[in-house]
C-alpha cells in the first residue's frame, strides 16, 4: 500500500492566499497577463470530419503566429505547421461566456482526408511585448466517417461537462460574472470562446482532486488543486473536467494497449446519433455530468440494440438543453424550478435540473444504472477525506474481475485512488453480505452491484466550523429539495450519505458496465494493473474478444 505523506502540499500562498484561491473567482480574460502580452484562440466547433475546414478564431497582442497540431493519442503526432499567420487585437464583449467572444475568423485550414479520429492538440506561439515567446492551447476532435466499425471502439468525450466548467471570460455553470450584481453562474454558457488554462495541457505535477496526503486528525479541508491552480496561473476547474485531467488518460491508454479507437464529442450524439451504429461499444470517461436528453436518446436506443455501453465516469448529474445550432448550452441547476422556462409553460420534462427531479421522469439509473444523487464525493474536503481510495468489491466472482487475483472485501484501485472525487451509486440494502438495490433505487432489471465504497453530500463534522467549509451542506439540501421537495433537516438526513458502485445489466439486446467514480483513470494513468485488467476485461468482452 502506498504511504502518503502527512502534510499538505506548499505552493508559496500565504493563508489569505489559500483562502482565496478556494473562496475566490478568478478567472482567464483578454488583457489578463498585462504588459507581457497574449494569445488566444477557439474553432467554431468541437468536432470536423475528415475534409472539412476548421474555422480559427484568433485574438493576439502581437502581429503575427505560428501554428502547430498534434495529435494527442498513444504517441503524439505532428500533422501540421505554419508560421507568420497575421493576428490582431479582437475586441471581447463583457460577457463573452454566455454570448459567445465574436472574434472574425483568423485563419482556416482543411482537416486532412487521411487524419485519423481523435483529439488534435493546436500551439499557437507567437511574440510577447518584452520578447519572450507567449503561447495558448486549444483542442478539436476529429471524428470517424460513417460507416461499420468492427473492432473499433468509440470513445464520446465529455465536451458538455468541459463547457459547464470552462472559466474563460468569467462565468461558468458554477461561478460568473452574470446578473445585476455581476456575482451569478451563467445559465447559458457559449462553446465560442478559449478553453480555460489546464483543459488542453497540464504539467505531470498538478494535483488532481482527491486527497495524496494521509490527513491528520482535527484537520481543517484544504484543497490543493485550487491552491497549486491559483499559485501557477491555471484555471480553477482544470482538476475538475477537460482533455488533460479526464478523457484524454483512457484515449492514450486505449492506443498503447492496442486497441483501436475513434472519438466524437457529446454533440455527436445529440445531432448525429446514427455515429454510433457502426461501433460494438461505445465508452464513456472520467467526469461525465451534463447530458441532453437527446444524447441518452441516443445510448438508450443504440443500448437497446444491441450496443454495450462501458462507463468509466462519474456524476451523472444534469440534463442540459442546447440552443444556436449547438453553440450554446443551457443549464438553471439549482435556480431551475424558478427561472427555466420549461417551468412556465414549457415541456418540464425537458428542465434543466438534476435528472433526478421527479418531474423530468428520467432518473440516471434509467440509463447508466446508477445515479448522481445518491452520490457524490468522495477523498476531499471534508467528504470523508481518509476514506477508502479504491472501490470496495463484493462480487469477486464476476467477470469483469478475471484475471486480478481480487478476493471478496479487497480494494479495487486503492493504491491508484480511482475512487472519487465525484461518484454515482445507487439506494442499496446488505443481504447476506452482498449489496442489492432496493425496490425504490430506480435500478434497471437485472443490475448486479459488483463494488460499493461510501461518499457523503456533505462536509459534516463536530470539529471544523463551517466557515472553514468549502462545500458545506449546500448541495445535499439541493438534493433533499429535489427529492422531497423541501430542504429540511430531515430531508437532508435522508440524502446526505451516498455510495459509488461499480454495477453490470443487460438492456435490450445489449449491455452496460458502469463503474461510477471520476477518477477511474486515474488508475490508467498511474498504470495500476488490477485496474488496467478490469478495463481490458470490459472492453475485450464488449468487442467480442473474449
Amino acid at each position: 500500500m502506498t504511504r502518503l505523506p502527512t502534510e499538505f502540499p506548499d505552493f508559496g500562498l500565504t493563508p489569505e492566499q489559500r483562502r482565496e484561491a478556494v473562496r475566490g473567482h478568478y478567472y482567464e480574460r483578454p488583457g489578463m497577463d498585462g504588459a507581457r502580452g497574449e494569445i488566444w484562440c477557439y474553432s467554431d466547433r468541437f468536432s470536423y470530419r475528415p475534409g472539412e475546414t476548421m474555422a480559427l478564431h484568433v485574438s493576439a497582442t502581437a502581429p503575427q503566429f505560428g501554428i502547430t497540431i498534434v495529435r494527442d493519442g498513444g504517441a503524439e503526432t505532428r500533422v501540421f505547421e505554419k508560421t507568420g499567420i497575421a493576428a490582431r487585437w479582437q475586441e471581447t464583449p463583457v460577457q463573452c461566456s454566455v454570448e459567445g467572444c465574436g472574434w472574425d475568423t483568423s485563419f482556416e485550414f482543411r482537416i486532412g482526408d487521411a487524419w485519423p479520429s481523435g483529439a488534435y492538440r493546436v500551439t499557437l506561439t507567437a511574440e510577447g511585448r518584452d520578447g519572450t515567446p507567449i503561447q495558448s492551447h486549444h483542442l478539436f476532435i476529429v471524428t470517424p466517417l460513417p460507416g461499420k466499425k468492427p473492432g473499433r471502439l468509440l470513445q464520446v468525450a465529455a465536451t458538455g461537462t468541459w463547457l459547464a466548467y470552462n472559466t474563460w471570460g468569467g462565468s461558468n455553470h458554477y461561478q460568473g460574472i452574470t446578473g445585476p450584481n455581476r456575482d451569478q453562474y451563467a445559465t447559458m454558457v457559449s462553446t465560442q470562446r478559449p478553453w480555460c488554462r489546464g483543459f488542453v495541457v497540464l504539467p505531470k505535477e498538478a494535483p488532481r482532486v482527491p486527497l495524496e496526503i494521509a490527513v491528520p486528525p482535527k484537520t481543517v479541508p484544504r484543497y490543493p488543486h485550487m491552491e497549486w491552480a491559483f499559485a501557477t496561473g491555471h484555471s480553477k476547474k482544470y482538476a475538475s473536467s477537460g482533455w488533460a485531467s479526464y478523457d484524454s488518460h483512457f484515449f492514450r491508454f486505449a492506443e498503447r494497449a492496442g486497441y483501436a479507437i475513434d472519438l466524437a464529442s457529446q454533440h455527436e450524439l445529440h445531432f448525429s446519433p446514427n455515429i454510433l451504429d457502426g461501433y460494438d461499444c461505445v465508452v464513456f470517461v472520467g467526469h461525465d455530468e451534463y447530458w441532453t436528453w437527446e444524447m441518452r436518446d441516443a445510448v438508450d436506443a443504440y443500448v437497446e440494440r444491441g450496443g454495450h455501453a462501458a462507463r468509466f465516469a462519474g456524476n451523472f448529474m444534469w440534463q442540459t438543453r442546447l440552443e444556436d445550432e449547438g453553440r450554446r448550452q443551457v443549464c438553471y441547476k439549482y435556480r431551475a424550478r424558478a427561472e427555466d422556462p420549461a417551468y412556465r409553460g414549457g415541456d418540464v420534462t425537458r428542465a434543466t435540473n438534476s435528472w433526478e427531479a421527479p418531474e423530468i421522469g428520467r432518473p440516471g439509473s434509467a440509463t447508466f444504472g446508477l445515479n448522481a444523487t445518491r452520490g457524490v464525493y468522495a477523498g476531499w474536503g471534508g467528504c470523508a477525506p481518509r476514506g477508502v481510495r479504491g472501490f470496495p468489491v463484493y462480487r469477486p466472482e464476476h467477470w469483469a474481475f478475471a484475471g486480478t487475483g481480487i478476493y471478496y472485501g479487497d480494494l479495487l484501485g486503492a493504491d491508484s485512488h480511482v475512487y472519487g472525487y465525484e461518484v454515482d451509486g445507487l439506494d442499496f440494502e446488505i443481504r447476506g453480505g452482498l449489496p442489492y438495490p432496493t425496490e425504490q433505487s430506480g435500478a434497471p432489471d437485472g443490475l448486479q452491484v459488483l463494488a460499493v465504497g461510501m461518499a457523503s453530500q456533505v462536509e459534516e463534522s463536530a470539529d471544523i466550523p463551517i466557515e472553514d467549509q468549502f462545500l458545506t451542506d449546500e448541495d445535499g439540501r439541493f438534493t433533499a429539495e429535489t427529492l422531497f421537495g423541501e430542504a429540511s433537516d430531515a430531508n437532508l438526513d435522508k440524502v446526505k450519505r451516498g455510495n459509488g458502485m461499480i454495477v453490470n445489466f443487460p438492456r435490450g439486446k445489449g449491455e452496460v458496465f458502469h463503474a461510477g467514480s471520476c477518477e477511474w483513470v486515474a488508475g490508467l494513468l498511474r498504470q495500476d494493473a488490477m485496474v488496467e485488467r478490469v478495463t481490458k476485461n470490459v472492453l475485450d468482452r464488449y468487442l467480442g474478444k473474449s
